[in-house]
């Protein structure tokens, strides 16, 4: 089994915004604070859009930073925690073979609060 590194990504307002923007999510729940909180949630959060593409950036740049030349031939996750604005992720993966376990962590400061994703990525 083979270890990726770790990759830590600061989880900003515009970060959600932008990317639910362009991933085309124009739900209010990632672009309208007021409204997220109205609906319960503790601030706007990352779309599932957004998390797909992270997974895959973990994946491609970790391994092809190892000299690999890699294509994903899917990938299939399960969203937990939310991710707001002040959190960080923190993304970890194993590989074994042509397949690759991704977990991304939420935390806060140095509190965690849980898997925002969990992730199997399957090389080509």
């Amino acid at each position: 089994m083979n270890h990726l590194p770790e990759w830590r990504l600061p989880v900003t307002t515009t970060l959600v915004v932008s990317t639910a923007i362009a991933t085309r999510d124009f739900q209010d729940v990632h672009h309208d604070r007021d409204l997220a909180q109205s609906y319960g949630s503790q601030d706007i959060f990352l779309n599932i859009l957004t998390t797909t593409g992270l997974v895959q950036r973990y994946v491609t740049d970790a391994l092809r930073a190892s000299g690999e030349d890699i294509d994903l031939a899917g990938i299939a996750l399960r969203l937990g925690a939310p991710a707001y604005p002040g959190d960080e992720l923190v993304f970890t993966g194993t590989r074994e073979g042509d397949t690759v376990s991704v977990v991304g962590a939420v935390t806060l400061g140095n509190q965690a609060r849980g898997d925002h994703v969990t992730a199997t990525v399957t090389l080509r």
